[in-house]
């Protein structure tokens, strides 16, 4: 709690005090003679009403030199002004008491849901120690970070810039931006995210990025930009309150003027008009739905989830299409040899040793994959692979490769590539693999799988996304459709687009947005730099935070900061107790509200009920927004 809240429940605590013996003391008569001088009695019970409402009356004031007076602290000041002036003296200053008790809750709410956001503002490092050729270490300030600086990063220091470790090894805590509890190994050739929070060993990194484009800025960025972004419900209400005041007001006047003409009795019905308009004010609305919304994103950062805006979280609460990239979303994006089938005769080390060769010079994941599963053939033999024994490369666009190694030529790929070279090789039936059928001079040596690890939690994360409403799980890949196809089995999606280009994935977004797979809202998760078009087109684009492209965050509404797909229900889950928070607080407010108003136009309410209408709305409200408060992170 600051200071500041501290301080102004102290101020109320002492008003209610005074309130409570001028009370008791005018119902027990104890001082009769200074209760029956009605001057007397004002000036006593302004006390209390001073000390707890003056910054009320200064904000109406204000509002009205500025033409802004429609709004709570107006009504709260012309409706116990009125209560004054009809002799209802306790009435009147308990309204602005309570009325107080009722903000002060909302600013101790606010500040509390503000709680787990406020730990992501307090990850930026303050400073980074440069070190210079000389071996000299300079503390600079992480702007002045530049690509290519070498960074030392001491115990306990936070992480200025994404970076890359060139010496050292030690521990080092993700929670602040992932909400992952277990730390992470550093050492050298690891990336490091800046934000994070260094063990106890040191660390020298060499930088990767400038402060302004290192993982903690653009988080801090996000955070700022989120309350912008307001949802429907919000919007609505912010519109709702802005007609809604100055006809309440209107109301009253003509509730205080119209039956006073025709009864004559003008201090009962001024006083009906101000109990009115304390029934009437919107804090409980104005104040309960924006805090469940900041609530819920706040919970959702507690679960290592960053909703850009509180219309993402309620688009995220009527999910019912959900589609997803298959590489390095649902699967784990690295591939690895599972089986070698060498021909009669052929060993399998011979077949991978041939493959190996060939792909020496090849960056894509497959040939690194065959590389890796020849030098696991080969751990403590002195054999290696040479690249200088690759004299002559061709590749085939859609069937593989060739290499002349040693003088002889090796071919890997797919049957078509045998055919072209006259090699007699027996079909492998496999659809969850990638196949690569090896041959050497046109005799068939073998073949090799390969294949992506789906991640372990896939299957069960889509069915648990499918217990919070989702309908439909599609999967989109430009992998071979027998992959594909065989991948979306394995874990339980509804359907698979395969062998897609990016602009091909976008279309089947669109397709998806106009109803062809369902109604509702339809979100992409996606991880690549391919996938930013379709994160934007998506109602709501997922992103994985932590290995995921600059652009994919970007261009997300959603960045699950440490990988976990688990997040993605979690966070519905979440998204869907906000919006019914808001909802339960809408229609419990204007129900009350709506019964007192009658009963207070016949003369059957008076101000204490009036006051149970606003205030004890608000804060029965507000605590019903607090239960977001007590989601707990999951990690």
């Amino acid at each position: 709690m600051s200071g500041k809240l501290k301080k102004e429940g102290k101020r109320i605590l002492c008003a209610i005090v005074i309130l409570a013996v001028l009370m008791i003391t005018e119902k027990t008569g104890a001082v009769p003679a200074v209760f029956e001088n009605r001057i007397l009695t004002l000036v006593l019970y302004l006390i209390p009403y001073l000390i707890a409402g003056a910054d009320v009356l200064k904000n109406a004031v204000l509002g009205i030199m500025h033409g802004q007076m429609m709004d709570e602290s107006f009504l709260m000041t012309i409706a116990t002004i009125g209560a004054f002036i009809t002799g209802e003296y306790e009435e009147a200053a308990a309204v602005m008491l309570f009325y107080q008790v009722g903000e002060w809750f909302q600013s101790y709410a606010v500040g509390k849901s503000r709680g787990s956001i406020t730990e992501l503002m307090n990850i930026a490092p303050e400073s980074a120690n440069l070190e210079h050729e000389d071996g000299s270490i300079e503390e600079i300030d992480p702007d002045d970070v530049e690509i290519g600086n070498i960074l030392v990063i001491r115990p306990g220091e936070k992480i200025p810039v994404d970076g890359e470790v060139l010496t050292g090894e030690s521990l080092v805590n993700t929670a602040a931006l992932t909400g992952e509890s277990v730390p992470r190994t550093a050492r050298p050739g690891s990336q490091v995210i800046s934000g994070c929070v260094n063990g106890e060993g040191l660390l020298r990194i060499r930088a990767l990025k400038a402060y302004e484009d290192s993982t903690v800025s653009r988080i801090l960025e996000m955070v700022e930009e989120a309350s912008e972004k307001k949802s429907k419900t919000e919007a609505f209400i912010t519109r709702f309150a802005r007609y809604y005041t100055p006809a309440v007001v209107f109301g009253a006047l003509a509730l205080a003027i119209i039956p006073s003409i025709v009864t004559g009795e003008w201090m009962t019905w001024i006083y009906r008009a101000c109990t009115f308009l304390v029934i009437s004010c919107p804090c409980a609305l104005v104040i309960s739905v924006p805090l469940a919304f900041f609530g819920g994103i706040g919970a959702a950062s507690k679960n290592g989830a960053l909703v850009k805006g509180s219309n993402y979280l309620e688009l995220l609460a009527s999910l019912e299409t959900v589609v997803s990239d298959k590489t390095g979303t649902l699967t784990e994006g690295s591939f690895r040899v599972t089986e070698v089938i060498p021909a009669a005769g052929v060993s399998e080390e011979e077949v991978l040793r041939a493959a190996a060769a060939a792909e020496g010079l090849s960056t894509h994941p497959i040939a690194k994959s065959i590389c890796e599963a020849f030098a696991k053939t080969q751990e403590g033999k002195a054999e290696e692979l040479s690249e200088e024994r690759i004299t002559d490369t061709d590749n085939y666009a859609g069937e593989g490769l060739t290499a002349v190694v040693g003088g002889k030529t090796i071919a890997v790929g797919n049957g078509r590539l045998m055919e072209r070279f006259g090699a007699a090789y027996t079909p492998v039936e496999d659809a969850a693999s990638t196949i690569c059928y090896v041959a050497e001079d046109g005799r068939y040596l073998g073949a090799v799988l390969i294949s992506d690890t789906i991640k372990k939690d896939t299957k069960a994360v889509i069915a648990a996304m499918k217990e919070q409403g989702v309908k439909n799980f599609v999967m989109l890949t430009g992998d071979h459709r027998g992959v594909a196809e065989a991948v979306g089995r394995e874990i339980g999606v509804d359907k698979v687009y395969a062998e897609l280009l990016p602009q091909d994935k976008v279309a089947r977004v669109e397709e998806l947005l106009k109803g062809g797979e369902g109604s509702g809202a339809t979100a992409f998760i996606g991880d690549g730099i391919n996938d930013a078009p379709v994160l934007m087109r998506a109602d709501v684009g997922i992103a994985m935070g932590m290995m995921g492209s600059d652009a994919a965050i970007e261009a997300a509404d959603l960045v699950i900061m440490d990988d976990d797909l688990s997040r993605i229900p979690k966070v519905m889950k979440i998204a869907r107790k906000t919006v019914g928070i808001s909802k339960q607080n809408i229609v419990f407010a204007l129900a009350v509200k709506a019964l007192i108003l009658v009963l207070g136009a016949f003369g059957i309410a008076n101000m204490w009920a009036a006051v149970f209408a606003d205030v004890g709305v608000a804060v029965l409200c507000i605590l019903n927004a607090m239960r977001l408060l007590a989601v707990k992170s999951t990690i």
